[in-house]
């Protein structure tokens, strides 16, 4: 079979989960509870941000903010500075995928 099939947790804790990374892409997994957050970094690639559960806060280094919800793909360019938090009492599941990979994307900086 030529496939590849990837698992990811179904759950409601804090989860972060490299489900994806290879040379044309990574997909990472998380699960953000109130009040968790993902710290300010620049991004090592181009990224998409599929939210499928809750809302996603997102802060931008020039100060602006903004709340994505379920159903919703983001776009985020290589080398933007950000950080996601859960502001929502309900967790908030997304996928970050990455493309192409970050690897290749650190030879270009």
């Amino acid at each position: 079979m030529p496939e590849i099939v990837y698992g990811f947790s179904i759950k409601n804790d804090k989860t972060f989960e490299k489900l994806v990374e290879d040379d044309q892409l990574a997909i990472n997994h998380i699960i953000l509870n109130k009040g968790d957050d993902v710290p300010t970094h620049k991004t090592n690639s181009n990224i998409y941000i599929l939210i499928i559960r809750g809302e996603l806060t997102v802060g931008f280094a020039n100060k602006e903010t903004r709340i994505y919800t379920s159903g919703q793909l983001v776009k985020v360019p290589f080398c933007v500075e950000m950080n996601m938090v859960n502001s929502a009492d309900d967790p908030v599941e997304f996928f970050v995928i990455k493309s192409p990979s970050p690897k290749h994307m650190q030879k270009k900086t």
